[in-house]
């Protein structure tokens, strides 16, 4: 009500002001000319035409100035006065022809108080318009301090609020008063704090609840597969058969990577996957070998020879990438797998190729988004995190992973840093 107040204020200032304005610019301009006396000054100056300086002025009270036919000036009153009929004319003066003997011998100029009034009319109208724009300045400023006391500065208080919510500080209530133009909202805003924090409350439980979950199953995987190590390890001391001993080492080796990997599912969930641990040191490039060798269960994986080099990485972590990688191979390709390294700059790069169908050109850029399968996945377990996880975990030891399609088949490389 007050702002609709005050805007009727200032407009019914401004339409005064321009009202007046209009009616001073309309206003004629009237000047006071005395028709005797300037009568009288053209008598005087015809009867004594040859010597103008001889005539009776004194009853003229009026300045006056007499100039012939080609305006040279024969006498004047003042030196301030029209020399010309053209400044005359711009002066709106009084111009009178000297007759004499029937024929016209000069121009009596005389002049009026136009330029007073004009200036008078000026100043008039120059009082009326700065009267009106300080009016209208006082009331804008009264009208901005009114909106800086009840717009801007609750304003201001609910960036502050927005502000702490977003950072989570959700224990600071929103401070307004309830009869300013915020009120209404201020309330409701405040409601919405206190379930943001007992949402977020519900969500801490839960994901404790979770944790708990996940440390429980985690428990119970773990004692399994220690009993397949065991076992694993005393079956390795009493065979003779060298066969046999691959496949058990490849059991024990398989049954310590879950260890490690039920190790990190106690300390992380999916959704917290950036608390995975990763630990990058250098290995020498033969300890590729027994990686690929962990992952060759079912003997489809040919490799060539491995540069000799020093490299930086993790590699049980590096293990996961591999095991990720030819899973992906043996479940959707189905064929025999094909692996080549060459040092290429600072990294050693790593082509792990198959034989199968590839994928979608359209598909290769969202193979490594969460939770994201292919159209050809039907039927094949998965939950869509192999590449995802791959990919993290390659970020985080500062390697690289992509993948192409071939005419042949499709390859996914590594590149993995030199030390």
């Amino acid at each position: 009500m007050k702002s609709k107040w005050m805007i009727g204020f200032i407009a019914i200032i401004l339409g005064v002001g321009i009202t007046v304005s209009v009616l001073l610019m309309n206003r004629q301009i009237e000047t006071n000319v005395d028709t005797v006396a300037i009568n009288n000054i053209v008598k005087q100056v015809e009867s004594h035409w040859e010597y103008i300086d001889q005539g009776d002025y004194s009853n003229v009270s009026q300045p006056f100035v007499v100039m012939d036919l080609t305006e040279k000036v024969l006498y004047t009153t003042e030196d301030h006065l029209a020399s010309s009929v053209n400044e005359g004319i711009r002066n709106r003066d009084t111009i009178v022809d000297v007759v004499v003997n029937g024929t016209t011998v000069g121009k009596v100029i005389v002049p009026n108080n136009s330029n007073n009034i004009l200036r008078q009319w000026q100043q008039e109208l120059l009082i009326v318009i700065l009267a009106a724009f300080l009016a209208v300045a006082l009331l804008s400023i009264a009208y901005v301090r009114y909106l800086n006391r009840t717009v801007v500065r609750p304003f201001h208080k609910l960036k502050d609020f927005a502000r702490n919510v977003a950072n989570g500080n959700l224990d600071i209530p929103l401070d307004i008063d309830k009869n300013n133009l915020f009120g209404a909202f201020s309330e409701s805003f405040d409601m919405m704090r206190e379930e943001l924090a007992a949402a977020r409350q519900s969500e801490y439980h839960a994901n404790r609840s979770k944790k708990e979950l996940v440390a429980s199953l985690s428990h119970d995987i773990k004692t399994p597969v220690a009993s397949i190590k065991a076992v694993s390890e005393l079956m390795l001391v009493l065979t003779t058969s060298e066969k046999e001993r691959k496949q058990l080492n490849t059991i024990y080796a398989k049954a310590e990577q879950i260890d490690l990997l039920v190790t990190d599912m106690f300390h992380a969930t999916l959704e917290e996957l950036e608390e995975l641990k990763v630990t990058v040191v250098d290995e020498h490039s033969s300890a590729l070998q027994k990686l690929i060798e962990s992952s060759n269960y079912y003997g489809k994986i040919e490799w060539d020879d491995i540069p000799e080099c020093i490299i930086h990485t993790d590699t049980a972590r590096l293990q996961q990438v591999f095991d990720n990688i030819l899973s992906n191979s043996y479940k959707y390709a189905n064929t025999s797998v094909r692996i080549t390294f060459k040092i290429a700059s600072s990294y050693l790069e790593v082509i792990i190729m198959d034989y199968g169908m590839g994928v979608p050109e359209d598909e290769l850029p969202l193979l490594f988004n969460k939770f994201y399968r292919g159209h050809d996945v039907t039927g094949q377990s998965g939950t869509g995190l192999g590449l995802y996880i791959s990919k993290y975990l390659m970020e985080k030891m500062e390697s690289y992973i992509t993948c192409y399609n071939r005419t042949d088949g499709f390859s996914v490389m590594i590149q993995i840093p030199l030390s």
